[in-house]
């Protein structure tokens, strides 16, 4: 897909080096070879577009000053046709180039030309990806932090997919181990308060004191009726039963939630099929193979001490460095002969990089997994699947949730922290998903519950929803007055000269860049950036430049460039998952 401020970088370059040839070739420069120069764009746009340092950073070469270098250029420089209306000379040499009405007019066809595909990359060149995120343990409803997760990973691989990924979501579900028998037990105790009075059943100290555990346990009495307990089965056959009755309804109602919150996964994978498949062990047993573990006290340990020195010696540390780290080894398998999370999560990384071979594995997790993540990666490195470079962790840190400007705590439904449910009955999925992404995964999050409802300019999901119903609602009213949405080959882009008529252009052809850092960089916070700034881009326009009683050809360009903003705001507000209203 064509990006145009890419495309006006190389065409600066081109322009440059035949400027300089034809200097050499007329005697006004010598051949001093290939000039390697940068190509920026100024921040002060009275310092043109695009500036070049070719004449700086061919100086030494050319046993010429700078400036003497920057006039020899322009003076060979041929700009018909080109996408720049004048070149200049500025400070100790810059060549300052400033676009021209072509550049302009083929922004808005490009927009008009690739349409929803608009911003598209080829980065990811197919490779598979796949993003796991939220992943839940399946013992209580998802709260503030899986909420922020979620869009997170969810809009991330939206952009990873625009960005030429091929793309994959995963939620992997925990439905083994401590958690579980935990979550069992829970109930198993409130069953039996219920059959036998609170009072006279113990409630395990680290159990799950949540309403919902009352509720499965309330539903499966009903089910069970009065073989519970009785006396043919045993406690430990109860807690299998009753592992599987409450996940059996925690999991849909999970499913549920982030289908609600726009979120559909291509798989929900099972902790336990790994340990029921024999892949666990499998995985085991090959870092046993490869001299990774040895037994101690019965158990069998991770030597993740040598895996984490001999990675953090390849990525530069010294071995006096790495000598001063604080590196313990990881067990795998209990001396009870129990595998360990540890080793059932490098099982399941192993099972993406090798098993189903993706190219690139991305976890969002939250701050607090930090010291998991070099852990993980060794291990993968110690199997022999590169996990330092396949394995990404994006850290996400946490949120604060704000009303009446007071942090906001408990929920008065629970009077635990407050589940993404009950969050998506307070406000829009629109303002949740927008909110959430709002900024970078590694900075904390203000969460402000009275900002997220309100319908001004301040809310800025409503800021931005509001220029695309501007937009729609201007062409709809010019539409039937005659005035139609013209084509881009159509309008004059030459009678674009106001300065905010010019800089939405430039925003406009920002898009592109701003969708490749945002996969680049694991950031999608980025394209609620983008649009925030577009949106108001749009608004100084509007308020700047007339269209209803200007002459035709200035309303066309104007309506033109109007249109092509609302087509790029509903292209990055469906990368977020936010709907694109046509009426507010």
């Amino acid at each position: 897909m064509k990006n145009m401020i890419q495309s006006a970088k190389e065409q600066v370059a081109a322009l440059t080096q035949a400027a300089y040839d034809r200097a050499v070739q007329a005697g006004a420069l010598p051949d001093g070879g290939p000039v390697r120069a940068t190509i920026e764009i100024p921040k002060d746009a009275s310092h043109g577009d695009y500036a070049s340092s070719f004449a700086m950073a061919g100086a030494k070469a050319l046993h010429m000053a700078p400036r003497q270098i920057a006039q020899a250029i322009v003076d060979h420089l041929e700009l018909e046709g080109s996408y720049f209306s004048r070149a200049e000379i500025a400070g100790p040499g810059f060549l300052n180039f400033t676009l021209g009405p072509k550049w302009y007019g083929e922004v808005l066809a490009a927009v008009e030309a690739q349409g929803a595909d608009y911003g598209s990359g080829q980065e990811g060149a197919g490779k598979k990806v796949m993003v796991e995120f939220v992943s839940a343990n399946p013992t209580g409803p998802m709260h503030m932090g899986n909420a922020r997760g979620g869009v997170l990973g969810d809009t991330l691989a939206n952009v990873l997919a625009r960005d030429g990924w091929n793309t994959w979501k995963e939620f992997y579900v925990n439905d083994a181990g401590n958690q579980i028998n935990k979550f069992a037990r829970s109930i198993y105790a409130r069953c039996m308060q219920q059959r036998l009075g609170e009072e006279n059943f113990p409630f395990p100290e680290d159990g799950y004191h949540g309403d919902d555990i009352r509720e499965l346990a309330r539903g499966f009495l009903a089910q069970a009726g009065d073989s519970f307990p009785g006396e043919d089965a045993s406690e430990e056959a109860w807690l299998t039963a009753l592992a599987e009755y409450g996940l059996a309804h925690n999991i849909p109602k999970m499913e549920q939630d982030l289908k609600k919150y726009g979120i559909v996964y291509d798989q929900w994978f099972l902790e336990s099929s790994l340990h029921q498949s024999g892949y666990v062990a499998d995985t085991v047993g090959l870092l046993t193979e490869k001299g990774w573990t040895y037994e101690k006290d019965g158990a069998l340990w991770l030597n993740t001490t040598r895996l984490l020195k001999e990675k953090y010696m390849r990525e530069g540390k010294t071995r006096e460095q790495v000598d001063k780290l604080d590196l313990k080894d990881d067990v795998l398998r209990r001396a009870n002969g129990f595998y360990t999370y540890f080793a059932a999560d490098i099982a399941y990384h192993r099972n993406k990089l090798d098993v189903r071979g993706f190219d690139l594995a991305i976890n969002i997790w939250g701050a607090d997994h930090h010291g998991h993540v070099a852990r993980l990666q060794a291990a993968l490195d110690g199997l022999g699947l590169d996990g330092s470079h396949r394995l990404v962790i994006v850290l996400m840190q946490l949120v604060n949730l704000l009303q009446d400007g007071k942090p906001v705590r408990m929920s008065k439904r629970s009077g635990k922290a407050i589940a993404l449910h009950d969050l998506l009955d307070e406000i829009s999925v629109d303002a949740a998903r927008y909110f959430f992404n709002n900024r970078a995964a590694s900075s904390p999050l203000d969460f402000d519950l009275d900002l997220a409802v309100r319908q001004d300019s301040e809310n800025p999901v409503y800021y931005v929803q509001y220029a695309h119903a501007r937009i729609c609602s201007l062409t709809a009213r010019l539409a039937e007055e005659g005035a139609a949405v013209p084509a881009a080959q159509e309008v004059d882009a030459a009678l674009l000269t106001a300065p905010e008529e010019l800089a939405l252009v430039k925003a406009l052809a920002q898009y592109p860049e701003e969708l490749h850092l945002a996969a680049r960089d694991y950031d999608p916070s980025r394209i609620n950036r983008y649009l925030t700034a577009l949106a108001g881009d749009f608004h100084r326009f509007y308020n700047a430049c007339r269209l209803k009683g200007e002459a035709e050809a200035v309303l066309a360009v104007r309506l033109k460039l109007a249109d092509t903003v609302r087509s790029v705001l509903a292209n990055g507000l469906n990368l977020l998952g936010v709907t694109a209203p046509e009426k507010m």
